[in-house]
């Protein structure tokens, strides 16, 4: 039996939002320190081979994982209309759902290994020696899957309970461990890139362990365990449908980033270089806003769970204002530092020459693109995974024409043109969307 009951709202203030935000901030700006880390670490062997190998592992692993972040997004939009509404059983069924597809999704990963691995390094050729000690670090990663992703759905479930102190401390920890045993493993025992692996992976379970820590409220009540509820038909399939609906919207996003990379690699090993060192502009700019989409995914949620149609009027304006206030100060910042961030990123007088070229376009890439990311934010929390999806689909359209008509006219520059229009069109669509959500949760 489902337990209802009927929750006063909490004020939705600049207060609340920040306290949510904030901690999502600090936690994303540890994620940089790792992978500096574990990349100096190896690099203290004296070759070559080894940092390649990490490097192409962690990336080959990061975006196995990356393709179940739709459990992260999800869980927040599902959970917090629960809590919205006053259904604290739901509150913790909804995560068991979540890890029970954790669970499953780890699994497959595991079982189909060689073939994902075969597969990834058949489109990411390196030398046989790369290629070796790649395959060792990731046979060695894939054995924590189900506990890493994992870690989505149990983030998810403390955004969508405006926990994300929690979230900093499991990042802050899980980092910390991976860097301490990083130091340990390589420096003194000398276990080489496989012990850059094995410490990924005893920080991958001391970060999901201390997350359900975090999340022991949860399973508080019978009603994480009442198996006849959590595999009720009707929840499943709406879990599932707005799953996939993100999973195929992000998998679009993907697909625009790659496209973007490859595509400016026919430009000259020069233009390539440049490029990458403006998109981690856009990697920094990423990392700010998060916190305050994260904040509207959950107050949309709760508000959507209430029925308030003015709550979720109030967290989109009041979410969406801090994110413009974070987007105009990258901007600016961009502005004035962006020269002395590139010199900093490259030392090719080149590649710093033609990064200076492209940098007015990473000036504007956070103003053009700040209503697509605090909409996405708005739309996970009303999990109205089909307007995302299709909104996706109408940019990733407006995107491709785009690169069929500047980039025979203006090369590199029509390629930034693009990406900046497919943001433009996300944003304006979503946006023509958002009457009807707002319509849509008044409850009769």
């Amino acid at each position: 039996m489902t337990e209802t009951r009927v929750l006063p709202p909490s004020a939705i203030t600049h207060r609340r939002v920040l306290k949510i935000a904030l901690p999502i901030v600090l936690s994303n700006a540890t994620v940089p320190i790792l992978g500096a880390v574990d990349v100096g670490v190896v690099g203290q062997m004296g070759e070559a081979a080894p940092i390649g190998a990490v490097a192409l592992g962690a990336i080959i692993i990061s975006t196995v994982y990356w393709v179940f972040g739709f459990l992260r997004m999800g869980t927040v939009g599902l959970v917090g209309q629960a809590e919205g509404a006053g259904d604290k059983s739901e509150v913790s069924a909804w995560l068991t759902r979540a890890l029970l597809v954790a669970l499953a999704g780890g699994a497959v990963l595991i079982l189909l290994q060689p073939l994902i691995f075969w597969g990834a390094l058949y489109l990411a050729p390196a030398s046989e020696e790369v290629e070796s000690l790649a395959w060792s670090y990731l046979t060695i990663r894939i054995w924590t899957a189900p506990i890493a992703i994992a870690v989505y759905a149990l983030t998810g479930w403390l955004v969508a309970m405006e926990r994300t102190a929690g979230v900093f401390w499991v990042q802050l920890v899980m980092n910390g461990v991976n860097i301490l045993l990083d130091l340990l493993f390589v420096l003194v025992f000398e276990w080489g890139v496989p012990g850059v692996a094995i410490a990924t992976v005893i920080a991958e379970v001391t970060g999901a362990s201390l997350a359900l820590w975090f999340c022991r409220s949860a399973f508080a009540i019978p009603a994480w365990r009442d198996w006849p509820c959590i595999f009720d038909r009707a929840k499943l399939i709406r879990m599932a449908l707005l799953n996939t609906d993100i999973l195929i919207r992000s998998l679009m996003l993907m697909i625009i980033f790659s496209s973007f990379v490859f595509i400016g690699a026919k430009f000259g090993d020069v233009t390539l270089a440049a490029n990458e060192v403006l998109v981690q502009f856009m990697y920094i700019t990423a990392y700010a806003m998060d916190g305050f989409a994260f904040a509207a995914e959950t107050l949309i949620a709760r508000a959507v769970g209430r029925g308030n149609r003015m709550d979720v009027r109030r967290s989109a304006f009041l979410t969406s204002f801090w994110g413009l206030v974070i987007c105009v100060s990258m901007a600016a910042g961009f502005a004035l530092a962006g020269e002395w961030i590139i010199d900093v990123m490259a030392k090719n007088s080149d590649v710093r020459a033609t990064a200076r070229e492209f940098l007015p376009y990473m000036v504007v890439a956070p103003l053009v693109g700040c209503a697509a990311w605090m909409l996405d934010g708005i739309f996970i929390g009303a999990t109205r995974g089909k307007d995302m999806r299709n909104m996706m689909l109408f940019s990733f359209v407006i995107y491709w024409i785009a690169i069929l008509v500047l980039l025979p006219l203006l090369g590199n520059h029509g390629l930034w043109l693009a990406l900046l229009i497919s943001f433009i069109a996300r944003g304006v669509a979503l946006g023509s969307r958002y009457p009807a959500l707002e319509a849509s949760t008044e409850k009769p």
